[in-house]
């Protein structure tokens, strides 16, 4: 998989939206902060969705987007639960077990939203698609696109205003390659060649009269 290729993509559509992204990304963690919360992992599928068809169709994103998707409220509101739960537990124990465990599900669950989102798929199913998604050979460059978004994610959480450009950027990354994933389908394993089938047999001679 060409990295590069994928993090010129996410650039070039970040600076040709780069208003309406920034706004995008603005109105997403002001409607996260001011509903506590609760309205993040929805209005994280709407912005996703929008970055989506920026990538894909050239559409300019909207703030109305956020709200595209909010038959996923309850479903994203559970997931994003059972995640905090989760990574509570892991960060409890250790810093460095909560690492892992953020890695991890970042991993397995990173084309999830979108496949909710652009597929229609149910919690449960985007859940196995995504793993299969993820697993599916090389998975070696599915480990590669996990740290990199971990590590652009990790750049803007250390400077506030840097988010704005750090969250657009690692997602459409994301979508890139989810793009490139969702298109290649795996190759299917050879047919293995069954016995030769037996000479035909000559029929017996008319009898003799």
């Amino acid at each position: 998989m060409d990295f590069r290729e994928h993090l010129e993509i996410a650039w070039r559509t970040t600076m040709k939206f780069i208003a309406p992204v920034l706004i995008l990304t603005l109105a997403q963690i002001v409607v996260s902060i001011l509903s506590l919360g609760f309205l993040a992992p929805v209005t994280m599928a709407g912005y996703m969705q929008s970055l989506l068809l920026a990538l894909r169709e050239g559409r300019e994103p909207e703030v109305k987007d956020l709200f595209l998707d909010m038959r996923l409220f309850f479903p994203l509101l559970l997931f994003g639960f059972l995640v905090a739960v989760a990574l509570g537990i892991g960060f409890t124990m250790l810093v460095f077990p909560g690492i892992i465990m953020t890695a991890c599900l970042v991993f397995g669950t990173i084309y999830m939203v979108p496949l909710m989102t652009d597929k229609d798929m149910g919690l449960f199913d985007a859940m196995a698609e995504s793993w299969a998604m993820a697993t599916r050979d090389p998975w070696a460059d599915q480990i590669i696109l996990t740290l990199l978004y971990l590590v652009i994610i990790s750049v803007g959480s250390s400077v506030v205003v840097a988010v704005l450009f750090t969250q657009p950027l690692a997602t459409l990354l994301v979508l890139s390659v989810y793009e490139e994933r969702l298109n290649s389908k795996p190759s299917l394993p050879a047919p293995v060649a069954g016995p030769p089938s037996p000479p035909p047999v000559d029929p017996p001679p008319p009898p003799v009269s």
